[in-house]
């Protein structure tokens, strides 16, 4: 019998702790992970590098449930990671959950 395997959920801030419209990054040896939240107050991860050039999108300007990357204006979707088109390329995304005000991601 296959018992589901349970993601190791990590807490990672409180959700006040990410500014509104904007990011926090998780440092990791595999890679950061942009944690964003939208002016709806919906949470969403993504590997911190654009398909494009690997840019920073931590650093990019956060709207409705978009991320613009600030090096070559790529729009990336926060839910799927997928870059709008015309562009063609994804960004790693990561489970997030939100309980209590608190943030927590699924890494593995």
């Amino acid at each position: 019998m296959n018992m589901p395997v349970e993601k190791p959920w990590l807490r990672v801030c409180a959700v006040d702790d990410i500014p509104l419209l904007g990011s926090r990054v998780v440092e990791r040896d595999a890679g950061n992970v942009a944690v964003f939240r939208t002016a709806a107050d919906t949470v969403f991860a993504l590997l911190d590098r654009c398909p494009h050039k690997a840019g920073p999108l931590s650093q990019g300007i956060v709207h409705g449930e978009t991320v613009t990357c600030p090096l070559h204006s790529w729009n990336i979707d926060l839910a799927s990671g997928e870059a709008k088109a015309p562009d063609v390329g994804c960004a790693r995304r990561f489970p997030v959950k939100v309980e209590n005000g608190d943030v927590y991601l699924a890494l593995s």
